[in-house]
């Protein structure tokens, strides 16, 4: 039965033109991105480096190398990795892998072979498409983990020639660059060779909407990381969700700047889904470099921009010693961390746009709330549930009682685009579902027009940056390193990045641990953002009667003593 706007205060708060229901639209990705190539042929699809792709050249892509990867045994609910960076190749991967009904498993490929290896060994995927750089660190994988073919991706074969030619001159600085964009590799298929070859018949079936898409790799509420099984129906929803959530960008029209990267779930929808389901101008970024997105601003500035608080800021700092105006950006959505004043003033003003705030999880595909693109919307929420999206507010210790209106509680959600459960982990699945309604772990308000405020959080990952990191996981790999007897992770606020990943180490007795030689250490065993950035020794750690580390009480103490200072 549909709840009166009296139970759903936020309906009353929407933008105009955003509706209250959502209809969502049958089939799978496969056919999302079908009908933009029917419908938008001749409209550029890709944008790279200023090497433009129409969506009729990238429907062929894509119809090409799903044949490929179907000769090369890829068959309907297969495990796929995608370890690469923002590229078209990227962008044709993951559909090209979706046509076949497999599943897409997304990898950062920045990880460290240990982080890597981890991941493997849970979805165990046998076919691997990979940036050539991280080639070696695959082919080096112990037998168990051995795959049975790896597709090797030169990211600069889709480069404009110009700049392509300009990596091969023999000067150090296109030595350089050469080097760290690109690699010799051998034992692999190249990428190329799977566009060479005929398209897929068309009697190959596609996949159903309750099919699982894509395994989206995440921290989760607590713990190690785990593998989030989001289905064509759950990412179709929120493509449609964010859809109706900006009813002022037409179809067609659009451009969508891919800052973010795609193998993050927050990038992936509003680039991957979002904006190829608009028949939208994707502009791709291979990493977040203001010296990389300025100039293409100037040049046409993005409909839409997601990203998160830091990068604005960046961008907008950028600009004006560039001299490079932002006016004509339109919407731009942030999330994975707060968004404060400072930040959003000072982008509207000079945007002449909105800049606002959302809010998701990777479980949840991941969006399940924004602030409304309209004079409303309220900084410092994170805005209101998407059409189609149920909340409650519990108490934390039993999920069953629902708070008082208005009291902090733990925020419950269902919705078309929440996951059905962590992949081959029955039992991680049922800790974070009560009664059907998922459990994100936030606390948070709920005002009487429907805005909602996170006030803390009961999981203790670490957002840094917008990346989640399990403390669990640092703290495992540093208690390997000599001397260290006990080891807590915690988040400090920094107003840059969101949180600060810090580490507070016991000592073993009459130990001396070199704290810039075990982050040194961490490095070569961690991605970058995972390492602590400051290592405090100290005599002890508060722990619980059963003798658990408090980490929240770890964070109080360095913060109270000046250690550590929040900048928040």
């Amino acid at each position: 039965m549909t709840r009166s706007p009296a139970e759903k205060p936020w309906l009353d708060s929407y933008a105009p033109g955003v509706p209250h229901e959502l209809e969502i639209p049958p089939g799978s990705l496969s056919n999302l991105i079908a009908e933009s190539v029917e419908q938008y042929p001749d409209n550029v699809a890709l944008e790279f480096f200023t090497r433009e792709t129409t969506y009729a050249e990238l429907g062929d892509q894509i119809r090409r190398a799903a044949e490929g990867l179907r000769r090369l045994g890829v068959k309907a609910g297969d495990r796929v990795a995608i370890i690469l960076p923002n590229c078209p190749q990227h962008v044709v991967a993951f559909y090209a892998v979706l046509r076949l009904g497999a599943i897409v498993v997304e990898h950062n490929p920045l990880y460290t072979p240990r982080e890597l290896r981890h991941q493997f060994e849970d979805h165990r995927a046998r076919i691997a498409i990979a940036w050539d750089k991280t080639v070696p660190t695959l082919q080096d994988f112990p037998s168990d983990l051995a795959l049975d073919a790896i597709v090797s991706v030169d990211m600069t074969r889709a480069f404009p020639l110009k700049m392509r030619a300009m990596l091969k001159l023999p000067i150090d600085k296109a030595r350089k660059a050469r080097a760290e964009l690109t690699t010799e590799v051998q034992g692999t298929t190249p990428w190329e060779k799977l566009l060479d070859g005929p398209e897929i018949p068309d009697t190959v079936p596609r996949p159903a909407a309750e099919d699982v898409a894509l395994i989206q790799y995440t921290s989760g509420t607590t713990g190690s990381p785990k593998g989030a099984t989001l289905s064509h129906r759950n990412l179709m929803a929120n493509a449609a969700q964010a859809r109706a959530w900006v009813p002022s960008i037409p179809r067609g029209t659009a451009s969508v700047h891919a800052v973010l990267p795609l193998f993050h779930a927050y990038g992936l929808t509003l680039s991957l889904t979002f904006a190829m389901s608009m028949g939208a101008r994707l502009v791709l970024f291979p990493k977040p470099d203001p010296d990389l997105v300025i100039p293409v601003f100037k040049k046409r500035p993005p409909t839409f921009l997601p990203a998160v608080p830091p990068l604005y800021d960046r961008l907008r700092k950028a600009a004006g010693e560039k001299g490079v105006s932002l006016t004509g950006i339109e919407i731009a959505i942030s999330g994975a961390m707060p968004l404060s004043k400072e930040v959003v003033e000072p982008w509207e003003e000079l945007t002449g746009g909105y800049l606002v705030e959302g809010y998701g999880l990777s479980e949840c595909s991941p969006v399940l709330m924004a602030n409304p693109v309209a004079p409303n919307r309220r900084a410092g929420t994170v805005g209101l549930p998407l059409p189609g999206t149920e909340v409650r507010v519990v108490d934390p210790d039993d999920p069953t009682v629902d708070v008082e209106p208005g009291t902090p509680g733990e925020l419950l959600v269902k919705g078309p685009q929440v996951f059905s459960g962590y992949w081959d982990k029955p039992e991680a699945t049922a800790e974070v579902f009560s009664d059907g309604w998922f459990r994100t772990g936030d606390i948070v308000t709920v005002d009487d027009d429907g805005f909602v405020t996170i006030t803390d959080r009961v999981k203790e990952l670490v957002i840094t940056g917008g990346f989640n990191v399990s403390p669990s996981e640092v703290e495992e790999m540093l208690r390997k390193y000599d001397g260290v007897a006990d080891v807590a992770i915690v988040g400090i606020p920094n107003a840059r990045d969101g949180e600060h990943v810090v580490a507070a180490i016991v000592p073993e007795p009459g130990a001396r641990i070199d704290t810039d030689a075990l982050r040194a250490w961490a490095k070569q065993q961690l991605a970058a953002y995972k390492v602590p950035r400051r290592v405090h020794l100290v005599d002890e750690l508060p722990k619980s009667m059963i003798g658990k580390v408090l980490r929240r009480k770890v964070r109080d103490q360095l913060i109270e003593s000046g250690a550590e200072k929040s900048s928040k």
